[in-house]
This record gives structure tokens, sequence and C-alpha cells, in this order.
């Protein structure tokens, strides 16, 4: 488990930019794995040296006995051989002073075995006493575009198709805990796709997802991250990288897999990795300024267009179309994806209208009919045009057939799109996906093919979406709302208390610590008691069980309410412990609670728990029942900040209800916020006693907000966490 500060770029050169590799198993037994890596090195620009007692020689290349004969101590290390030999040749690597090294071996902490997972975990302890990077165990290798450095035991890839590319059109950069997945995306290649880096990382035991796309921050020839993720020890050290990557102006794209327990599991089986909460994933990725693609279909269109463009010059898109249906099926996709299509201003539109014919439309999509496409001199007019407007950021072009006549008109728009400094989007409508045209279109550097009218929208939206973010973090500062003074209260308190279970009353005054708002209580352990309350508060009353034995009061009987004289309420108390008693014989009562009736409102639940990963996350849903019901929630590390608060409840999908629902005023969504972000911080300054907290409901009418219900769970104290459920 890797919560170590993030590796630095410099500390990993030498790993991911050798200029001297060694092969430890290097073999003539071309079927071997120490043989592919020779195929795949064949063209390295720098010293390769071969290890393996059992030769002299391969292929005419003089081999060594053990690292400790080599001339120079290698920059990166190739362990081709099995897991019985890998710790002592590990232990050579540290000796000579290697730079890293790729251990492939598997059979690890993957398996589940506890003598196979004291080895890997004997590796990382010994990687991080040395200094020496371990990428792996587990690992597939890496490519190095750059240096030519196929450091990979896959076969079959033709890496010259990359190795011979200009840096220019080397600008993504890959990073994959699956090698096979990070390398499949490689074969885009074939297809007019190039790489900067292909790095994946294996078992993680000492180089993870985070160092390796840290590594791509630093490194010049990357413009774009890619990271296919599985799941991390430690997530919360990537979203330090992503914020890293945004202030440097490098997009990370985030497309994480075991969305659900079957893919956790399998997760588990493939790296020996943690899952964790893909919701979570996401708001941490997407606070620090990444980016989530959910499809691992749709990451390289994605990847591609980012590292293409440069920073929008205005919020909507055009579309120049050859044929009405491309016209219609362009303005649903904009509509979908939030895309503006503003109307030409009038000086766009006087070009238009002189080139397109009478049955043609000049307006925004633009139907230029196929007379425009024919005629270089409108096409040129029409397109140009568009493009020196400022207000447009994107162009977009569906190209409805493939053929080989296109060719000169994708000639065409790639070069206005150099001359305007700008990117211009090709929609693929042909079914012949691979048609002639298509590996043209995605060589071109200003032109962007997609193959979705909605994946080329979505992704316009993501570009305009990521700068926007971008100049928010850079202005925005993180600030606390919690005080000092009243995380030490609370520490103290949550240390005495006697019970795993902290019931409403004492949770409702622990948060209240921290600024949350909660409800008066009047406690009552007798009929009578309970008859002075309504002649002490007066109105219409709540009343609830006080026990930290019940979780769900509505189950047991534990809750009654719209009482509002002497006489029911002593009604209700002596009815209420007859059906407790009875439904839950085994509970601790402390009498029960009274509170006056709050008025009806927008019921939210705002909660946090402790997660093996992540650690401290907070919860927000629509509240009562229905954030069971309806599964609409928003989860993020804690803590939060009013403003990242305020971006979970614009993510609900129930989040118009706060605007005013059936009568009741509009929620104060600034004021609620500030509620959630001091939630967040208890639970991230106490996270070490948690196990969970829930408010349930959070009451919110306009700006009176107030916690109604609340419930916190210790953790077992003997090291384990028990979650329950809300408080009902």
């Amino acid at each position: 488990m890797n919560h170590d500060p993030v590796q630095s770029a410099e500390r990993l050169a030498r790993l991911f930019s050798p200029r001297s590799i060694a092969i430890v198993g290097a073999s003539a037994n071309k079927s071997s794995f120490g043989a592919r890596f020779m195929a795949n090195l064949a063209g390295f620009e720098g010293r390769l040296h071969l290890v393996n007692p059992r030769y002299d020689d391969i292929d005419g290349m003089p081999c060594s006995r053990s690292l400790r004969d080599l001339p120079e101590a290698p920059d990166c290390v190739i362990v081709a051989t099995g897991l019985a030999t890998v710790e002592a040749i590990f232990e050579d690597c540290i000796a000579v002073g290697a730079g890293g090294v790729v251990m492939i071996a598997s059979g690890f902490a993957e398996t589940g075995e506890a003598d196979t997972a004291a080895i890997q975990d004997r590796l990382a302890t010994r990687a991080a006493e040395s200094g020496v990077p371990l990428l792996g165990p587990n690992a597939i290798g890496f490519v190095n575009f750059s240096s030519r450095a196929g450091a990979t035991f896959l076969t079959g890839l033709d890496f010259e198709r990359g190795f011979d590319r200009a840096p220019e059109d080397r600008r993504i950069g890959l990073v994959s805990q699956s090698g096979a997945l990070g390398l499949s995306l490689a074969q885009a290649m074939n297809r007019g796709v190039f790489f900067s880096h292909v790095l994946s990382c294996g078992n993680s035991a000492d180089v993870d997802l985070a160092d390796c796309a840290n590594f791509l921050v630093d490194d010049p020839a990357c413009k774009v991250i890619v990271c296919l993720l599985e799941g991390l020890t430690a997530p919360r050290r990537l979203e330090e990288v992503t914020r890293r990557a945004t202030a440097a102006g490098k997009p990370i794209i985030l497309c994480k897999m075991a969305h659900g327990d079957t893919g956790a599991q399998a997760a588990a089986s493939h790296t020996g990795s943690l899952a964790g909460s893909h919701a979570a994933y996401r708001s941490m990725i997407e606070r620090a300024g990444g980016i989530v693609i959910d499809a691992f279909e749709d990451l390289l269109e994605t990847a591609c267009f980012l590292s293409k463009v440069d920073a929008p010059t205005g919020d909507g898109a055009m579309v120049i179309a050859t044929s009405g249906g491309a016209a219609i099926l362009s303005a649903d996709a904009a509509e979908a994806a939030g895309v503006p299509l503003p109307q030409p201003d009038s000086a766009v539109r006087d070009t238009l209208r002189a080139h397109i014919p009478s049955f043609g439309s000049a307006r925004n999509p633009a139907d230029v009919t196929a007379e425009v496409v024919n005629n270089v001199e409108s096409l040129t007019a029409c397109v140009r045009t568009v493009l020196d407007e400022d207000g447009y950021a994107a162009l977009v072009v569906p190209h409805p057939l493939a053929y080989e006549t296109a060719y000169p008109r994708i000639e065409l728009l790639d070069r206005l799109g150099r001359e305007a400094g700008k990117v211009i989007s090709l929609v693929w409508l042909s079914g012949w996906l691979e048609g002639p045209g298509a590996r043209e279109i995605e060589i071109a550097r200003n032109l962007a093919l997609f193959r979705s009218m909605d994946r080329c929208f979505e992704t316009i939206r993501i570009w305009t979406d990521w700068h926007r973010r971008r100049a928010q973090l850079q202005t925005t500062a993180s600030v606390r709302v919690s005080v000092d003074e009243a995380g030490r209260e609370v520490a103290t308190a949550l240390a005495a208390s006697p019970h795993r279970t902290i019931a409403e009353r004492e949770a409702k005054a622990l948060l209240a610590a921290y600024g949350v708002p909660v409800t008066t209580d009047w406690r009552a352990t007798s009929a009578e008691a309970a008859r002075q309350a309504v002649v002490e508060m007066g109105g219409r009353l709540v009343m609830k069980i006080d026990s930290p034995d019940i979780a769900h009061k509505t189950e047991v009987g534990g809750i009654a309410l719209n009482l509002d004289t002497p006489e029911a309420v002593a009604a209700a108390y002596e009815q209420m412990m007859d059906d407790v008693s009875r439904n839950a014989p085994d509970a601790a009562i402390d009498g029960v609670i009274l509170q006056r009736m709050i008025p009806e409102g927008i019921e939210i639940v705002v909660g946090a728990r402790i997660d093996p990963a992540f650690g401290p996350l907070v919860l927000v849903g629509l509240g009562g029942v229905m954030v069971e019901l309806l599964a609409d929630s928003v989860t993020a590390p804690a803590p939060v900040t009013p403003d990242q608060a305020l971006r979970m409840l614009e993510n609900l999908r129930g989040a118009k209800l706060l605007d005013g629902f059936r009568g009741l005023p509009a929620v104060d969504r600034q004021a609620l916020a500030d509620i959630i972000a001091r939630v967040s911080e208890f639970a991230a300054d106490h996270a070490n006693q948690l196990a969970e907290l829930d408010l349930n409901p959070l009451i919110c009418r306009g700006s009176d907000i107030i916690a109604a219900d609340a419930l916190i769970v210790l953790a077992d104290r003997t090291g384990s966490r028990q979650h329950h459920a809300a408080a009902e």
C-alpha cells in the first residue's frame, strides 16, 4: 500500500527516459519474455545490455553473467525472470545503482495468497529504502516514443509508426494499470493516433499510476495525460497530481474501471488494488480540474481532440453541413451536450448567403449543400469566415461519405484550420469506419476526427468546461470554516463516549460545535415530564425515542408527530414506551426527545463514512427515504470547500428541487453548501474516531436550514469499522 508522497519526475527520469537498459533474463529462445524485450528494444537509441549466466552472447550481442559484471549502472533494468528469483535480482539492482526496475513476474498480491503478497511487500519496502523505483511486479512494461524505448514484451505492435512521427504529433501520454489495455489503445497508431509515452504499472508495489502521471506532468513531450485506472490503495495522491497537471495546462483524462461490485472484485484479483468508490473518484478528479470519461471507447477521441486544440475563444460551435440530415443530427447532439449553437452575426451570415444556394440554409447549423462542397472558392469562403469569428469555440463539419475524392477537401480544411490557428472537428458518419480519408483526418494536426455526433459535442463541452474550471481553480482558495477549539472539544467527547453509536441528541450537539444548525431538544424520562414540555415549548411537537441502540426509529414505533396538547403528549409517551419495549426489547432507553415541528421544506441528507482507500468521504443526496429509493447522491473525499459543496449540489439529478417546488421557497444553496462543508470537516478532523455519520434530514426552506435528526457511529476501538444505515 503506497501512502507516501507522489514520486517526482526527477526520481523516475532514469527509469522512464533511460539512456541505458539491461535485460535480465535475455534469451535466444524467440518465444521467451527476454527475447521479446530484445526484439522491441532493437531500435533503442541508448545502450542495451543483456544479462543471463547461460550465454556469452545472443545473436552476436555480448551477454553478461550478472548485473554486477556490466560496465555501467543501467538506468533501467528489465527483470524478465520468474517469481522465485526476483528478490535477489532486485538486490543486485540496488547494489549496482540502477535507476529503476521493471518487474514482469506475476503471482504476487493479485493472487490473494499471503506468502506471495509478503514477497511483494518486501520488494516495496526495499524500493522505498533504497530509492530505486520499482515498476510492477506483474507489469507489462512501458514505451517511451521519444527515445525509441519499447520496453515491453508484447508482440505484434508496430512501434516504428510512433517512433518515426514528429514530436508534435506525439502529444498523448497514456498511463494504464492494465498493460494489455494500455497497449491495445496504442494500436491506434495504425489509424494515425500517436503517443509520447505508454506507461503501465502492474501491481504498483512502489511506482503506481499517480507516480506515472506525475512523471508526464513534467515531460514536455506530453500535452494530454490519459489514465486508465482500476483502483488505487491511496487515491488522494492522484488528486494531488491532477491539480498539478491542471495548473500546468495539461488535462488529465481518467477512465475508471470497476464501477460496480463485480468489477471491483475483478480489479482486486487483477492487480491487488482497491477499486474504491467510483463516485468518489469522479468528484475528486473533477474538483482537482481533471476530466472523467465513463466509456473506454471514448478515451482516444477525447484525448486526440484535447492534444490538438488550444484554449477556446468562445463557448459555442458553428456547424457547416453538406446534408440537411447531418445538420439535424448536429443540432440534437449540441442540445443534448449543452453546447450552444449561436446564430451567425451579420458579417458571417452575409458571406454564407453569398455562397449557399437558395435551397440551402445560412443559419446555424448551416446546410451549405453539395454545391458548395464541390466549389473550392465557396467552401473556402464559408469555412474561413466562421474560423475568423472568435465567438465560436469550435467549427464542426459532418463528413457523411468515405471516398478518395474527399482528400483535397480534407487537405483544404487542415490548411484553413492551420492558418486560423484552430482545429476543425470532422464527424465521420460513414459506416465504413476505416474508409478513405479517416487516417488522413486523424493525422492532420488541425483536424479532429469523431465517429459519433454525440461524442463530438460532448468533447467540445468537456474542452470549454475544462478551461473554465482551470481558471476557477487558479483563483479559488481553500478556506476552512471550522475552528480548532471546536475540534478539540469534539475529539474529547468522542473519545469519552461509552457507546459506539451516538444517538440523535448527543450527535446533534457535537455537530452544532462545528456550526451545523440543529433543532432544540427537550428531554423527558416520564409522561409527566413530557406533558410539561408542551407547556414550556408550545406549538406542535414531535416525539422521538432516545436510545443509542436504535438507528431506525420509525421501525420500532419510536416517532410520534403533531402533538399539541399535554394529554396527547402523555399518551404518546406511554404508547411509545410500550411499542419500543415490544419491538426492541434489548435496547437501552434514555427517555424521549421532544422538538417543535419544523415547517415543510426540501429534505436533504448529508453524511460521511470512512473509506479504506479514500479515508473520509462526504455524501449529499435527497433526504428521507428518497436517497435510497432514487439513489440520487454525490460523494466526494472530505473535507470539501463551500464551492466544492455547491458543485456537489449541482450534480444531483434532483437539483432543480432546490430552486422551489410546489410553493416552497428556493433553497439558499450557499447556506446549504456551507453546512455540507462543516460536516465534511467534522468527518475529516475525526476520521480516526469515526465509522460514519448521518444528518437525515436537513430540512431546507429558503435560508432556514436545520438538522432534524443525526447519528454518529464510532470506529470499533479494536480497529475495525461497522457501518449503519442512516437515521430515520
